[in-house]
């Protein structure tokens, strides 16, 4: 059982670094496309300002996560198990397809498949949680792409008597910054996510009695007394797994995310990246696991609407739109399968 425990944790950690490895577009997407750096040394940018949210952006979302949408005691390490495979199995989905859908989304909509498969819809702890997050889907795209306008709009009337050269001049390396901004946020508000999964199984009923015993050695560390305790260990250790996963960065969704939607210059760049950045850090400052990809979208469709509402491209962001709507149901569908495929073979993962 706590080789199995162990594993999980291991497993939690590999999402966080597919999370980065599939979401890394939503931090250099903006800055690739409009050649400020070129792809390597964007995701080395990104990579480093993920994990230097560490040490500025809090726990909350960790705490929201482990605590917020699924009762502790129907808990156990099948559950995180089958919500992190279902998470898994729907990113590597959506990645291979090149489609921007929500690895934070996949993995709350896992967590429910898998506590509903297991025990029931009683699991689920139906509550201020699920509206916030729900409301997210829609509310952080959209002031996202408000605050995109908006800010394309305060450059326009700012900048109106200066050449366009000048104007690209000046936001190169003012992209830098609210690309390094975006990245913190990116960082500190999806390794939470992951956090909070380790600290949801390492504080269920069954996992902590299981560590309790251990009062030194490395085993006491797996430990964890409730959901509100949060290791440094496991904070160091999401961190360090998205950041390297948005080192190796994914192509195939930087293309989609930086060209296609709308073209993009350094100063569109900018004002999409800072509009995103600041919906996600206020989101992580309320504890609100929301959606890196939706928030950036969001804040690229507001920048190219800014400019002419015909330079997005509608039909590929209702596409994408569309793979959102349905990721929560997938990845729960794909965990609750999961679930009950470990729950007949793995007696000692089940809930109480």
């Amino acid at each position: 059982m706590i080789a199995y425990v162990i594993g999980i944790v291991m497993v939690a950690l590999v999402f966080d670094f597919i999370n980065g490895f599939h979401d890394s577009a939503n931090s250099i997407a903006t800055i690739v496309g409009t050649r400020v750096l070129t792809p390597f040394k964007a995701v080395l940018w990104a990579a480093t300002f993920n994990f230097v949210a560490l040490f500025t952006v809090g726990t909350a979302v960790a705490k929201a996560i482990s605590s917020g949408y699924v009762d502790q005691n129907a808990i156990s390490a099948n559950v995180i198990a089958a919500a992190l495979l279902g998470a898994i199995i729907w990113n590597l989905i959506t990645w291979w397809f090149g489609i921007p859908s929500s690895s934070s989304h996949a993995l709350i909509g896992g967590f429910a498949g898998a506590a509903v498969a297991s025990k029931g819809f009683d699991a689920l702890n139906w509550g201020p949680k699920w509206i916030e997050t729900l409301s997210a889907i829609v509310i952080s795209p959209a002031l996202g792409a408000l605050l995109g306008m908006t800010l394309m709009v305060v450059v326009y009337n700012g900048f109106s008597s200066f050449s366009p050269g000048k104007v690209d001049k000046f936001f190169r390396p003012a992209q830098l910054a609210s690309s390094a901004l975006l990245s913190l946020a990116h960082g500190g508000n999806d390794a939470q996510k992951t956090m909070g999964i380790i600290v949801g199984l390492l504080a269920s009923p069954s996992v902590r009695k299981l560590f309790e015993p251990y009062t030194t050695g490395v085993l006491s560390a797996f430990y964890v007394p409730d959901t509100s305790t949060i290791p440094l260990w496991v904070e160091i250790a999401a961190y360090f797994a998205i950041a390297m996963g948005t080192l190796f960065g994914g192509w195939r969704i930087v293309h989609t995310m930086g060209t296609r939607i709308t073209k993009l210059r350094p100063v569109g760049g900018f004002c999409a990246e800072t509009g995103g950045a600041i919906v996600i850090l206020l989101a992580s400052k309320f504890g609100i696991p929301v959606s890196t990809t939706h928030t950036i979208t969001g804040s690229i469709v507001g920048v190219g609407a800014a400019n002419r509402v015909r330079a997005v491209r509608w039909g590929l962001a209702g596409n994408i739109v569309w793979a959102w709507i349905v990721t929560i149901p997938a990845a729960g569908l794909l965990a609750a399968l999961s679930a009950l495929i470990l729950n007949a073979i793995v007696v000692v993962g089940r809930p109480g």
